[in-house]
């Protein structure tokens, strides 16, 4: 999520449809309240809703502007871009965990109007640098615990850890399993999450702390869900070895909902609908 590929001949068709789905979102945001307007007014007893109820969020104006006048596109193409979209159309506002920060993280926050959302990013000098440009972010530096050249052991090795199995696993203070991202924001423990998008941390080199934890305990958020409904997680580079072989152990394809290009986009329930508690998938 934080380094773009730039792609002159196809930024502004893509930078125009960006604006459109915001344009989008504020269209469908208003028909929405307008049609339950138009129900309230019917009633005696209803109370006239305020008029900034119907208008766009200082986030969402910010947007529209920042993509109307930039040449730099997200990494992530229009129909991948879509697929998160066309979810967050129906269920926001919503409470959104966003795994990276980057170009693309304004677009996000404006498909939320009114709801959370909250970003996650490895590098504290790029939180800064992007806030810089868009201080309402909502957005944390944090720190992993695993390195991308540990994959094949954290996968084959975490069923002996009983703090990682399924029916046990939890998040917040777990350091039991490695796979547990125990360094995050309480905000991140203290609320269920409705979608998750995970684009970070950096899983292209041995150092690098990969996504194997952002996946696992995705996973353990959404089995944990108290409230109703699945939570939806959008997983990104898909391609890669160690991306696909997590989401496969923890994500589940029988849970798998869409797959475009080189995103994932599964509806996960809690483990109180499953009939299998000894099992991720």
């Amino acid at each position: 999520m934080k380094s773009p590929k730039f792609y002159p001949e196809k930024t502004k068709l893509l930078l125009v449809a960006i604006a459109g789905l915001i344009a989008a979102t504020l269209v469908i945001s208003s028909l929405i309240r307008s049609a339950e307007n138009s129900f309230f007014c019917s009633l005696a007893s209803s109370k006239v809703r305020a008029a900034a109820d119907y208008s766009a969020t200082p986030i969402q104006l910010h947007a529209i502007l920042h993509y109307a006048t930039s040449k730099i596109v997200p990494q992530q193409s229009l129909a991948e871009i879509t697929v998160s979209f066309n979810v967050l159309r129906n269920i926001a506002p919503c409470n959104f965990l966003v795994f990276g920060l980057g170009y693309d993280s304004l677009m996000w926050s404006s498909f939320n109007p009114r709801g959370t959302t909250l970003f996650l990013e490895e590098d504290p000098k790029w939180v800064q640098t992007v806030l810089k440009d868009a201080p309402t972010l909502n957005a944390h530096a944090v720190q992993y615990r695993t390195q991308l050249s540990e994959a094949d052991r954290l996968l084959s090795s975490y069923k002996k850890e009983p703090l990682c199995w399924p029916s046990k696993a939890y998040i917040r203070g777990n350091m039991g399993c490695k796979l547990a991202l125990t360094g995050l924001p309480d905000e991140v423990y203290d609320k269920e999450w409705d979608m998750i998008m995970i684009d970070a941390p950096r899983g292209y080199f041995a150092e690098a702390p990969g996504r194997m934890g952002a996946i696992f305990s995705a996973a353990v958020m959404a089995r944990n869900r108290k409230g109703s409904g699945v939570t939806h997680v959008f997983l990104h580079d898909v391609n890669r070895k160690v991306e696909k072989a997590f989401a496969e152990e923890f994500l589940c394809r029988k849970y798998l909902k869409d797959a475009v290009g080189r995103i994932w986009h599964f509806e996960i329930p809690p483990a109180t609908n499953s009939s299998n508690v000894d099992s991720f998938c």
